[in-house]
């Protein structure tokens, strides 16, 4: 086996992993989502430990990259995916934490579930999983212009967040009791944690854009 055959089968399996680590936050914001949804607090805990798995995989896929540039020296377009995908391990982490943000504010509304009945809430979540989805698949295919539609779809989730935001803000105010303003303001944290979700996404198309072409450009 020749050494480039050696260095593209290295770079395949790190390919594979990046897949795998985009799955699995895939999964994490989906199981959180659920929890949220059914208000259930044991599946809030298993986000939190499909979180830690995602964390040591980057660290994992953080290593081969290194690994690779120190013993591999590659080459200008092959430097440019390593680089890629360790700004992309970074945000997918990220994304993990925000799903696992939303777990950890379920114990804090289930006494109010009566606050969640907003439909923008919903919309969001749904919206970001799939900006993820089609990010993974963008990586996966090379496909720029899918990745381009991703931060079109971002404006989307700012718009809605925009809207709970007010409709939060009001609730609140009507709030009798404290206990009831700190359930209803988790409700505004979860949608905090989805927006910044859908920013993540977007950071990981605009490094699927500049693998492929070389212009570090806003996906547009």
């Amino acid at each position: 086996m020749s050494m480039r055959e050696r260095f593209d089968r290295k770079l395949n399996s790190l390919r594979n992993d990046i897949l795998k680590m985009g799955s699995m936050v895939e999964d994490e914001l989906k199981l959180a989502l659920k929890a949220l949804n059914q208000l259930d607090i044991e599946l809030a805990g298993q986000v939190v430990s499909l979180d830690k798995a995602v964390n040591s995989l980057r660290y994992t896929i953080e290593e081969s990259c290194i690994e690779l540039i120190v013993t591999q020296q590659p080459a200008a377009r092959d430097l440019r995916s390593i680089i890629a995908v360790m700004n992309m391990i970074v945000d997918l982490e990220r994304m993990g934490d925000q799903a696992k943000g939303v777990a950890k504010v379920i114990p804090h509304i289930v006494k109010y579930p009566s606050d969640l009945q907003l439909p923008e809430i919903k919309e969001m979540g749904l919206l970001v999983v799939s900006m993820l989805h089609q990010g993974i698949t963008a990586y996966a295919d090379g496909n720029i212009e899918l990745a381009k539609t991703i931060a079109k779809q971002d404006d989307r989730v700012d718009g809605l967040y925009a809207s709970i935001f007010t409709q939060i803000m009001k609730r609140m105010a009507e709030a009798k009791d404290l206990e009831k303003v700190e359930a209803t303001y988790e409700v505004l944290r979860v949608a905090r944690e989805l927006e910044r979700f859908g920013d993540l996404a977007t950071n990981v198309a605009e490094q699927i854009v500049y693998m492929v072409t070389g212009n570090f450009k806003e996906p547009k």
